[in-house]
């Protein structure tokens, strides 16, 4: 006979499969209307396929403190942070236990950035959609996932402070 353990296993960094970063400007009501924002999604392309990459998604989530579907947490006033952005060279580095990644934002993503201190961060348990292995969907296709309620709704969000390189 075979049982199934309800035992929830330890995060592993390869069960995340391929990490894409998009990065944009929303809309808002607040100072000039535009807010610059950053997603974290899964391509599934982990060894035990889409599911145990969402699953590995939500375990991270759960170990830095980020509940999913919550109301956002205020990153900015938690030091102790397991996550972090560094802004530097035009580049946005990502990084969280075990998880390091990195992408090129619009150069408005940022200024804008560094005007506020903060980016909108959501990291969601959703699998992006692909083009191939560690090719993410672009355009429309991208755009539409991002924007999507089950993107939102299955996703961590936090206000992310901005760190530079200290000279």
């Amino acid at each position: 006979m075979t049982s199934v353990s309800s035992e929830t296993r330890p995060f592993r960094a390869a069960d995340l499969g391929t990490l894409a970063l998009l990065a944009w400007m929303a809309r808002n009501e607040v100072g000039d209307g535009r807010t610059p924002c950053l997603l974290a999604c899964s391509l599934g392309d982990g060894p035990d396929g889409p599911d145990a990459a969402s699953a590995a998604v939500a375990r991270l989530c759960a170990d830095m403190g980020l509940p999913v579907g919550g109301e956002p947490v205020d990153g900015t006033s938690r030091p102790s942070l397991k996550v972090s952005m560094l802004v530097v060279a035009g580049q946005i580095v990502l990084q969280m236990p075990g998880v390091s990644s990195q992408v090129t934002p619009p150069a408005e993503w940022v200024s804008a950035v560094q005007e506020l201190g903060y980016a909108y961060f959501m990291f969601t348990t959703r699998i992006c959609p692909s083009t191939g292995p560690r090719r993410p969907a672009t355009g429309e296709t991208l755009a539409a996932f991002a924007g999507a309620p089950e993107t939102t709704n299955a996703a961590a969000h936090l206000y992310l402070p901005a760190r530079g390189l200290r000279v």
